[in-house]
């Protein structure tokens, strides 16, 4: 078995679990790798890779060290290359994480074949411009966000689901989310929380001027058209909370099911219930 080690070192405990993984690992006999975009000289690699994607498809098992972030970062690169990979928190809530900086005893799992391995739905997106030519397309693990951009001022945003008009929306954005992501930025703007085996696309608006302001929940076959109708072309689209993309005027999104699965190393056995109880508890009011 060989794994690749996945670190964001710029988290405050990620350095020192990064270590321990990795003593763990050689206790274990397990071959162990960095990845060349994490490595900043102070792990020694037995090898020495190009860039990620070649390292991960060296790897059987990916291994991300941090907090959701760094996680789903990891887990959209692994998922291209149909690996597994497994999360260890190394921050506070990491909800995508599958043990704990206390838990690394628990690897012994990854040798002894204890673990299983869920499957989770992805979304794509294209963005296109007045003239239906495709300027920018990406996938995510969590969400698809369409927002103001630079300009504190809300927005219109017209969509469709299979062709037909849903509502158009006059709000500072809308969020698109899997399942995984409705514990994300979709739960903070009042959407509600649903399995992540579930496979759906759920529309989240956000601070909508309209009484129609409750979440949707499509079928994963869906395609989603969101059009810009903002005439001060004030529009933009993230992935997953990385940089933000504008969005042309008079140009549209189309979302859908991506081709590609994320694919999590469960080691625990605690289900999503469990999960939900021991991250939020300390948040309930």
């Amino acid at each position: 078995m060989k794994v690749l080690l996945m670190p964001n070192l710029t988290r405050e405990h990620s350095y020192s679990v990064t270590l321990q993984t990795a003593e763990k690992l050689k206790e274990l006999n397990i071959e162990y790798y960095f990845s060349p975009s994490c490595n900043d000289g102070r792990f020694d690699s037995i090898k020495s890779f190009e860039d990620d994607n070649e390292a991960i498809s060296a790897c059987d098992i990916i291994i991300a060290i941090g907090g959701d972030g760094s996680i789903i970062h990891a887990a959209k690169k692994a998922a291209v290359k149909n690996k597994p990979i497994l999360g260890i928190n190394a921050g506070n809530l990491a909800f995508m994480a599958g043990i704990e900086k206390n838990e690394l005893n628990l690897l012994k799992n990854l040798i002894d074949d204890a673990y299983y391995v869920d499957n989770r739905m992805m979304l794509s997106a294209e963005v296109y411009n007045d003239r239906g030519s495709v300027v920018y397309s990406n996938v995510c693990l969590n969400d698809v966000v369409v927002a103001r951009g630079e300009q504190i001022e809300m927005i219109n945003l017209s969509v469709e689901c299979d062709s037909k008009k849903i509502n158009s929306y006059q709000s500072d954005g809308i969020i698109f989310s899997t399942s995984t992501g409705s514990t994300a930025y979709s739960l903070s703007a009042g959407g509600p929380v649903m399995d992540p085996t579930i496979e759906s696309i759920m529309l989240t608006p956000i601070c909508t001027h309209s009484l129609f302001s409750r979440s949707l929940i499509f079928n994963p076959s869906s395609v989603i058209t969101v059009k810009n109708e903002d005439k001060r072309n004030n529009c933009a689209i993230s992935f997953d909370g990385e940089k933000a993309i504008p969005i042309p005027l008079n140009g549209k999104v189309i979302i859908k099911k991506s081709g590609v699965t994320a694919k999590f190393i469960r080691i625990k056995s605690d289900n999503f219930i469990d999960v939900l109880n021991s991250k939020l508890v300390g948040r309930r009011m």
